[in-house]
């Protein structure tokens, strides 16, 4: 076999399974609502037990989803523009959560010295009102 042949065998395996593999983790992954669905219907097989899922725990992962969904989003975005620093991505990642951490530091020292701004103008009302 020719190694033009070769190349070509395995830019077509490439292109297969780096297109059909996405393609068939979305098509064949579950909603949670079938998770939920065949749960039920094999928990009394597997189970020793014969425990069915907790409705109230069904109810709060369903409820939880878009912030879960939100979440992921958020760090994949995040990981996006680490990955755009010529730092590698830990690196990024450290210098963005202290940057977090210094300006959630000067914010809860804003709202402290506001804070003791109010107490010292309710102060000065009560001691001028009385």
């Amino acid at each position: 076999m020719s190694k033009a042949g070769m190349y070509i065998k395995m830019a077509a395996t490439f292109i297969i399974l780096s297109v059909g593999g996405p393609v068939a983790l979305f098509y064949f992954q579950p909603t949670d609502e079938e998770l939920f669905k065949l749960f039920k219907h094999h928990s009394n097989y597997h189970s020793p037990t014969n425990q069915k899922y907790n409705p109230e725990l069904q109810r709060k992962s369903l409820e939880n989803r878009e912030g879960r969904q939100q979440d992921f989003d958020n760090f994949v975005t995040k990981l996006k523009e680490y990955s755009k620093s010529d730092r590698p991505i830990w690196e990024a990642a450290a210098r963005d959560e202290a940057q977090t951490r210094a300006n959630s530091a000067e914010e809860q020292k804003k709202r402290e010295a506001e804070m003791q701004k109010r107490r010292e103008e309710i102060k000065r009302q009560a001691l001028h009102g009385q």
